[in-house]
């Protein structure tokens, strides 16, 4: 596969799990979140801010890979 499709496909593929997780975390904080201390909530939107990249790492790095003819 040429990296500009793979690009194409993990750009598709990360908005898709962007808004999923959004959504998910909001859920979380909507309701288990909401009625903990201040410390307890800005911990959690601090954990839950950084955490997406995390899944994404693998996922960049397949884009970024030189195509087969490239090496």
């Amino acid at each position: 596969m040429r990296r500009r499709t793979r690009k194409f496909l993990g750009t598709v593929f990360m908005l898709v799990f962007v808004c999923v997780y959004a959504l998910v975390a909001m859920a979380l904080a909507q309701g288990r979140v909401q009625a903990s201390s201040s410390g307890v909530q800005m911990a959690f939107y601090v954990i839950v801010g950084l955490a997406w990249i995390l899944p994404l790492l693998p996922l960049i790095r397949w884009m970024e890979r030189p195509d087969a003819a490239d090496r």
